[in-house]
């Protein structure tokens, strides 16, 4: 197998991508920014690189001998962070790393993206076509690093593959903690928008198909989990999983808009991030559903884990983790 190189190892996706790939005898290398715990990488075998997508210099220990590079590593919208360090790490970075992996010769760059480029879907479920339609300065900026990566690829010949997962979940990840805790109370909207998550094995498997499946150089692939639901429905799944029930009750969308409104504008001089926001409320009003048949004909991505199965492994990690009681 392949040396390869997974940028963002210490993270979710990352960490899990390195696993996998350990399992199947590959030679992984990791990067990792100054002062993370690497503990749990090192013990699996990966190869630690301390750098920064930042700074250009400290990339080249990291891509050198490597022939794929898996570029999961990004600043996210949970991170609160001014919008100047989404571009300097998910655009600027993005781009050293890019130049890094031409100069030292690597056969693949797989660039993990986000369905997020593509906003709110007008007419799901969505292909990879459906127009760029970026909602935020997250989403702005992954749009433009994937645009710069395709960029690479159709005028400096650099053998790049664009992913877009949907939103991940599973054991080991707490973005949906919130989710699974307020699954009894009054929703938010009506409930009938529609959303897709994948399971986290299901996406590293559609990862790895990417860096390793020939003749797919400059094309951009959905990764989604095998079915979408309503959100009356995907909460619904999720007290099934937690041995409860889903609240009856919604709550319209308008104050809670204003209401975010108002935080975000009191909150701004002060520099702190306000109890409420308008782009939370997108997940109750905007769909989220996608087309995977692209994935599936041209990796032979075939996720296995059914969104029950998916929840009810999350729920039981959760609760085991006293995160839910």
């Amino acid at each position: 197998m392949s040396a390869v190189l997974v940028t963002g190892g210490a993270g979710y996706t990352g960490g899990h991508l390195c696993r996998s790939l350990v399992q199947r005898g590959g030679k992984v290398r990791t990067l990792v920014l100054p002062g993370t715990d690497t503990g749990a990488l090192r013990a699996l075998g990966v190869e630690i690189v301390v750098g920064d997508l930042t700074r250009k210099e400290t990339l080249r220990p990291a891509v050198l001998g490597v022939d794929v590079v898996y570029h999961i590593a990004a600043v996210y919208r949970e991170q609160n962070v001014p919008r100047r360090v989404f571009w300097d790490v998910n655009v600027t970075g993005t781009r050293n790393l890019l130049e890094s992996a031409e100069d030292a010769g690597v056969k693949r760059f797989v660039h993990c993206s986000t369905v997020g480029v593509q906003g709110d879907i007008r007419n799901p479920p969505a292909t990879e076509e459906a127009p760029y339609a970026p909602g935020d300065y997250y989403q702005e900026s992954k749009m433009e690093g994937e645009l710069l990566a395709l960029k690479f690829h159709a005028e400096r010949k650099l053998p790049v593959v664009v992913f877009r997962p949907v939103g991940i979940y599973g054991p080991g990840d707490t973005r949906f903690l919130k989710l699974f805790r307020n699954v009894a109370r009054p929703m938010i909207g009506s409930g009938n928008v529609l959303y897709h998550l994948t399971y986290i094995d299901d996406l590293v498997e559609g990862i790895r198909l990417a860096g390793e499946t020939s003749g797919i150089e400059g094309e951009i692939i959905t990764l989604a989990g095998p079915r979408y639901t309503t959100l009356n429905e995907l909460y619904a799944a999720i007290a099934e999983a937690l041995g409860t029930r889903p609240s009856r009750i919604h709550l319209p969308v308008l104050p809670f808009l204003l209401a975010g409104a108002a935080c975000e504008t009191a909150c701004r001089p002060f520099r702190i991030s306000p109890p409420i926001y308008r782009r939370r409320m997108d997940f109750f009003v905007k769909d989220r559903a996608f087309d995977i048949s692209k994935a599936r004909r041209i990796l032979g991505y075939d996720p296995r884990v059914d969104l029950k199965e998916g929840l009810a492994k999350t729920a039981a990690w959760y609760q085991e983790k006293g995160l839910i009681g």
